[in-house]
């Protein structure tokens, strides 16, 4: 079975016919050509695939298409404006974040969104008390644990956003 879906990604409107098993992520890289998503595990371990979807952090290998007829998705591409990269991403090129580059993109995605989680007061498994949260290393890794970086550059993607944090 098939069905018409409407994504709104990266600021732009795409409107297509997807098989209803079709994942977010296999929308965006197969049928919308957006490749910044990428498919590591497809089992939601990696995290090499998070977008950001309504403005949270997502892994995209887990989520039906249709199930999300008409979200807006911001992909590491679309945090870019205007030629100018986003905080986190200039971050992640200052502090050499990155070895390879292949989980980069979801490590950005889901930086950003943790940030916005972290302003809004939502704990973590290692927040200690009620009230704001303080982005201490702990609390930086703890939040980023969805995303695995095979290189071993995760010294520099805490710094980093640390750096956009600032």
């Amino acid at each position: 079975m098939e069905s018409d879906i409407t994504l709104h990604v990266d600021g732009h409107e795409r409107t297509l016919t997807v098989d209803n098993r079709t994942t977010v992520l296999d929308a965006l890289r197969d049928h919308l050509g957006v490749t910044s998503p990428k498919k590591g595990c497809d089992h939601g371990q990696c995290g090499s695939c998070t977008v950001l979807l309504d403005g949270r952090r997502a892994t995209t290998c887990l989520t039906f298409a249709v199930a999300n007829d008409g979200a807006e998705i911001t992909t590491a591409e679309g945090l870019a404006a205007d030629g100018e990269l986003h905080t986190m991403q200039q971050a992640f090129q200052d502090q050499d974040g990155f070895q390879c580059g292949y989980c980069t993109p979801g490590q950005i995605c889901s930086a950003v969104g943790m940030l916005d989680e972290a302003k809004a007061g939502h704990p973590s498994h290692v927040t200690e008390d009620d009230g704001p949260v303080e982005l201490t290393d702990a609390e930086i890794r703890e939040r980023m644990s969805g995303n695995l970086c095979r290189c071993g550059a995760y010294v520099n993607i805490v710094a980093a956003i640390r750096q956009a944090a600032s």
